[in-house]
C-alpha cells in the first residue's frame, strides 16, 4: 500500500481465504495459550506453604507480558514499516516457534496434571439435579451428601473434610441422596461439583465489573491513536508512529512491576499480613478506580488539543497524550494480575484453567461494548446535535471525543461503585455465616474457606 497507493489490489478468492484463516488462528492459539500458560504456571507452586511464590509468579507473569507487548509496539512496528508486513509476521513466527521450543524443552520438569474432561458437563449436571429437586427438602446431614467416591469413608464423611457451603443452598439439593441404589450423575451430583458451580456464580459480578475496564483499554487502542495522529509526532528528526503510543504503559511497567513486587508488597504484607500485601479485590479495586483518571487525562487533553487547532490553528506535541496511557497502565498493572490472581485462589482443583481463561473473555465483551457504545452514542447525539453526532464525521476537529471521554469517565466511576457493592457481597457470602464454623475445633471444612480474599 506505501508503494503502490491506489494501485494496491485487495486480495480475493484464495488470497482472502487464507488471509482470514490467518487472523482466526490466531486468535485460536492466543486464546489457548493465555489462560492455560498462567494457570500451569501457577501450578507449580499449589503448595499451601508457596502462597507468597505464587504471587510473585502472577506479578512476573505479567511483566513477561508487558516486555513481549513493548517489543511488538516498538520494535516489531519499526521492523514492519522499514521492512515489510511479510518480515513482521516471519519475525513473530519465529518467536513463537522458539517459545513452544523452550516450552517442550521442560517438560520433564514440570508439574503436569493428567486431563480430567471438560467442565460445562458436571456444571451442566449441578443445575439440571437442584431443578429435579426442587421439592427435596433441604438436609445438612453429611450421610445424605454425595461425596467422592475415592476419598469417602465408610460412616459417609469425606477425608478431605468438605462440606457444602452456605451460598446459593438451593444448588446444595443436587448433592443430596434420595435414592438407595445408584442414581444418574444427572441427579446427583458430588459436593465438589457443586463447589464448583457457587464458585463460577460467586466471581461472575466481578468478572463483569471488568468489562468496562477493557472498553477503556479500547479507546486507548483506537481514537487515543487517532488523537496521536493529529497532533505533532515529531521529536526533532525522528518521527513517533502514533500506533507506537501503545507501548507507554509497558515501558512504565517493566519499571513499577520489579518496584511494586519488591518493595511494596513487602512492606504492605507486613501490615495487612497478606501474602500478597493486599488482597485481589482491593488490587482489582484500586486498578478500577484509577480507570477513571485515565479517561479524565484524555478529556482534558483532547479539550486542549481540539481548542488549539480549531481557534488557534495549531498542533500540540503528541507528549501531551501520554498522561492517560501511564494511568491506564497502572490501572492495569494492578487489575488485569488482581483478578488473575482473585480467580486462580477461588477456584477448586481442575477448574483454576477455566477461570483464567474467562477473565480473557472480559477483554472480548469490552471491545465489544466500545462498539456498541460508539454507534449509540453516535446515534443519540446526532439527534439532538444538528452537527451531527459526538463521533460522527471522522474528523477530530469536528467531532467531540472529549464528550465522549467524559462519559466514559463517569462509566467508569459508576463502574467501580458498582464493584464496591460486589466485592463487598462476595467478602460477606465467603465469610457468613459458613466460614462461622471453622471457630469449632471439630467443624467440618466450608469450600472456599482457604481462598477467602
Amino acid at each position: 500500500m506505501l508503494l503502490d497507493g491506489d494501485h494496491c489490489e485487495e486480495a480475493k478468492g484464495f488470497k482472502a481465504f487464507i488471509f482470514f484463516v490467518a487472523l482466526y488462528l490466531v486468535a485460536l492459539g492466543s486464546g489457548c495459550v493465555k489462560p492455560n500458560m498462567i494457570a500451569h504456571g501457577a501450578n507449580q507452586f499449589n503448595d499451601s506453604k508457596q502462597s507468597k511464590t505464587l504471587s510473585r509468579y502472577f506479578n512476573a507473569a505479567y511483566f513477561a507480558f508487558s516486555m513481549g507487548e513493548l517489543v511488538a509496539l516498538t520494535v516489531l512496528v519499526y521492523v514492519q514499516t522499514h521492512s515489510g508486513m511479510d518480515v513482521g509476521f516471519g519475525v513473530s513466527a519465529s518467536a513463537m516457534a522458539m517459545g513452544l521450543i523452550s516450552l517442550i524443552c521442560g517438560t520433564v520438569l514440570y508439574k503436569s496434571k493428567p486431563p480430567q474432561g471438560s467442565i460445562l458437563i458436571p456444571i451442566a449436571q449441578v443445575f439440571v439435579a437442584s431443578t429435579l429437586k426442587l421439592k427435596q427438602v433441604d438436609s445438612s446431614d453429611p450421610r445424605v451428601l454425595h461425596w467422592n467416591q475415592s476419598k469417602e469413608q465408610p460412616n459417609g464423611e469425606s477425608t478431605n473434610n468438605l462440606y457444602p457451603s452456605e451460598r446459593f443452598r438451593f444448588l446444595n439439593k443436587a448433592c443430596i441422596k434420595v435414592e438407595d441404589g445408584k442414581e444418574s450423575p444427572w441427579r446427583l451430583c458430588t459436593v465438589n461439583q457443586v463447589e464448583q458451580v457457587k464458585i463460577l456464580l460467586s466471581v461472575i459480578p466481578i468478572f463483569a465489573c471488568t468489562i468496562v475496564f477493557n472498553t477503556i483499554l479500547a479507546q486507548l487502542q483506537t481514537f487515543s491513536v487517532q488523537q496521536g495522529s493529529a497532533m505533532d509526532t515529531h521529536l526533532k528528526s525522528f518521527h513517533i508512529p502514533p500506533a507506537s503510543l501503545q507501548a507507554i504503559p509497558y515501558i512504565m511497567l517493566i519499571f513499577i512491576v520489579p518496584l511494586y513486587d519488591t518493595f511494596f508488597v513487602p512492606f504492605a504484607r507486613k501490615i495487612t499480613k497478606h501474602d500478597s500485601g493486599i488482597t485481589p479485590l482491593q488490587r482489582i479495586g484500586f486498578g478500577l478506580f484509577m480507570a477513571t483518571f485515565s479517561m479524565i487525562s484524555a478529556a482534558l487533553m483532547e479539550n486542549k488539543r481540539r481548542n488549539a487547532a480549531v481557534n488557534s490553528n495549531k498542533i500540540i506535541s503528541i507528549f501531551w497524550i501520554t498522561p492517560q496511557f501511564l494511568i491506564f497502565g497502572l490501572s492495569e498493572m494492578f487489575t488485569a494480575v488482581g483478578l488473575i490472581e482473585f480467580f486462580y485462589k477461588q477456584s477448586l482443583k481442575g477448574m483454576q484453567s477455566f477461570l483464567t481463561a474467562i477473565t480473557y473473555c472480559s477483554y472480548s465483551f469490552g471491545f465489544y461494548l466500545s462498539s456498541v457504545l460508539v454507534s449509540l452514542i453516535n446515534k443519540v447525539t446526532s439527534k439532538s446535535s444538528p452537527g451531527g453526532g459526538w463521533l460522527s464525521d471522522n474528523n477530530l476537529n469536528k467531532d467531540r471525543l472529549d464528550y465522549f471521554y467524559w462519559m466514559l469517565a463517569v462509566l467508569s466511576f459508576l463502574n467501580f461503585l458498582n464493584y464496591l457493592f460486589w466485592a463487598k457481597w462476595y467478602f460477606h457470602n465467603n465469610r457468613s455465616p459458613a466460614a462461622s464454623l471453622q471457630l469449632e475445633s471439630n467443624a467440618p471444612k466450608i469450600a472456599g474457606d482457604d481462598n477467602i480474599p
